[in-house]
This record gives structure tokens, C-alpha cells and sequence, in this order.
């Protein structure tokens, strides 16, 4: 009798059928509970989701999902090894690789993300993005010959490849090739006139020609289109610093922290600017305001300040 029940009534007893019947259903309202929180922003209930929805099943699209989160709440360990773990479930996946390299590009471990753009070359020889992420390793790793090969295969591929120009750029730069650099630079600005970092770069090829005018606008006009670009700030303060003109300087670092009053590096520049205008006292208390807000990039006490070598540790300025 009960078999007839179940023939025409399409029902089953079997408790297993009903098991994955049932881990189904819950797997996709994790899952896609976890898409609508991730597009409402909820990254910690997204999480949540997507965690119990793979506790129930492994599913490539869902750990792709996680790992969206895992990046945007900074959880790069996380995402990492997700990431090492979906290579090997598809490892033709061309996705999976150059995401695992940004994610190494933001612990950066640059020969960990060489290595995932070299996989996604291997994949894909033609994807611009790879060659540009592995030109960026190689510049993390200081190899700028190399950085400069790489990104000129992706701009090859890929002719309005923005940031691959700009990364190019800043690498010719370094190594004093100017004209070439301006190329890029030139390229980008023709088709965006108003690119920050392109007209930031331009900026410092015009200084280390000789060009402090044109250097000095480039940047006043980047401050213009964006008062809270820092680097703006930075390059036309050292520039002012660099021209023996302290108060300009002063005058300018203290609009910046007025915009920031948590800008490190502004507080470190402003010291400099108010020892060369002979205020020691409020050079060596800007100093210290630096080092309380960033004490371990912007101060090394055996290292150098102004490119004055420090003696003792109460000699921070190097005087």
C-alpha cells in the first residue's frame, strides 16, 4: 500500500532522498541569501551565508562569492587560501589566478603573485590582465626591466590599457627615461585630461627636467580637481621645499591637515618646511605628531629624516 502512495502521489519515504532533498534547498537559500546581502552591503551576514551554504556543499560559484567578501572586509589570508583551493578544483580557471595574485599583491608577496600570473599566462597567453599583474610583481620585486617587458606585452594586447601605461610610466621614471615615460603619460592624459595620476606623473617628470613651473601647475591643478588627493599635496609641498620656499609649503601642508588632520606624511613634510624657516620648536613637535600617527612607515630612528642621517634617538630632525 505504501508503495502505491508513493507511486502516484510522487512522495518518498527514503529518508536519504529526503536528506538531499532537504541540503539542497537549504544550500541555495545560504547561498542566495548571501548574494542579497552581499549587493545590500552586508558583508557580515553575506559571510555568514556563504560559510553555511559551502559547509553543505563545495561549490566553485559560492566560494568565488566568499572570496568577493573575504577581500572587501580584509580578510586576505582567508581569501587566499580559497583561492589556492578553488585553483586545484579547476585549474584552468583563469579567474581564480588573477585573483589569487591581487590578493598576493595586497599582502605583498611578489613572487607568490608572479607565480599565479605566470598559471593564468599559461591558460590564456593573449589576457592583457595577467601580463600587467605580473609586470607589477616583477616591480615589487625592484626588477623594473622586467616590469617594463611585461606591461608592454599587456598594453600590446590591450592598446588603452590605462593602468598598464601608468604602472610603465612610473617605472621609466625611475630609471630616468623621461621621454619614454611622457609617451604614456601623453597616451593616458589624450584620452582622460583629467587623470590624477597621470597628471601627477607628468608633474614629476617636468620636475627632474627642470620644469618647476609646469611641475607646479600639474600639481596645484590636481589639488584643484581633488583637495583630498594626498599625493598632490606631498609632491607640491616637497617641491616648494626643494625651491627654498618654506612658507609656501607651511601654508599649503596646513590646508592639507586641515582636510586630514590625520595626514602622517603632511605632518612629517611640514616639519621639514619649519625647520628650513628656522621654527624648531614646531618642527620637532610636527615630527613627533608624524611618528605618533605612523610610526612604522614614515620614521625609522636609524634611518634617515630630510636625507639627514639621525645620530641618537632624541635627534629626529637630524640636527
Amino acid at each position: 500500500m505504501g508503495f502505491f502512495k508513493s507511486f502516484f502521489s510522487g512522495k518518498t519515504d527514503d529518508p536519504e532522498t529526503e536528506r538531499q532533498k532537504n541540503a539542497k534547498k537549504n544550500f541555495e537559500i545560504f547561498k542566495y541569501d548571501g548574494m542579497r546581502a552581499q549587493r545590500m552591503g552586508r558583508a557580515d551576514y553575506a559571510l555568514k551565508c556563504f560559510t553555511e551554504a559551502l559547509a553543505i556543499k563545495e561549490d566553485f560559484e559560492t566560494m568565488g562569492y566568499l572570496v568577493q567578501v573575504y577581500i572587501q572586509t580584509h580578510k586576505t589570508d582567508e581569501a587566499r587560501q580559497l583561492l589556492e583551493r578553488m585553483a586545484k578544483l579547476e585549474p584552468t580557471h583563469v579567474a581564480t589566478f588573477l585573483n589569487l595574485a591581487n590578493v598576493c599583491y595586497m599582502q605583498e608577496d611578489y613572487p607568490a603573485m608572479a607565480e599565479a600570473a605566470k598559471k593564468a599566462i599559461a591558460i590564456e597567453e593573449g589576457n592583457a590582465m595577467a601580463h600587467y599583474l605580473l609586470g607589477k610583481a616583477e616591480g615589487g620585486q625592484k626588477d623594473d626591466l622586467m616590469c617594463i617587458a611585461h606591461l608592454t606585452q599587456a598594453i600590446a594586447l590591450k592598446e588603452d590599457f590605462t593602468e598598464a601605461r601608468l604602472l610603465r610610466a612610473e617605472a621609466l621614471v625611475k630609471m630616468a627615461q623621461y621621454q619614454e615615460a611622457a609617451e604614456d603619460i601623453n597616451a593616458v592624459l589624450a584620452s582622460n585630461p583629467e587623470d590624477e595620476s597621470a597628471l601627477l606623473l607628468r608633474g614629476k617628470v617636468e620636475e627632474a627636467t627642470g620644469k618647476t613651473d609646469e611641475a607646479e601647475a600639474d600639481y596645484r591643478l590636481v589639488t584643484d580637481l581633488n583637495p583630498f588627493n594626498e599625493q598632490a599635496f606631498l609632491c607640491l609641498g616637497r617641491l616648494y621645499i626643494a625651491q627654498g620656499k618654506p612658507a609656501e609649503a607651511i601654508k599649503l601642508f596646513d590646508e592639507a591637515i586641515e582636510l586630514n588632520p590625520n595626514f602622517a606624511e603632511a605632518y612629517q613634510e611640514r616639519g621639514r618646511a619649519k625647520l628650513l624657516a628656522g621654527d624648531k620648536d614646531g618642527s620637532v613637535e610636527d615630527v613627533k605628531k608624524s611618528m605618533e600617527l605612523n610610526p612604522k612607515e614614515l620614521q625609522d630612528l636609524n634611518g634617515q629624516y630630510g636625507n639627514q642621517p639621525l645620530t641618537k634617538q632624541t635627534d629626529i630632525l637630524g640636527l
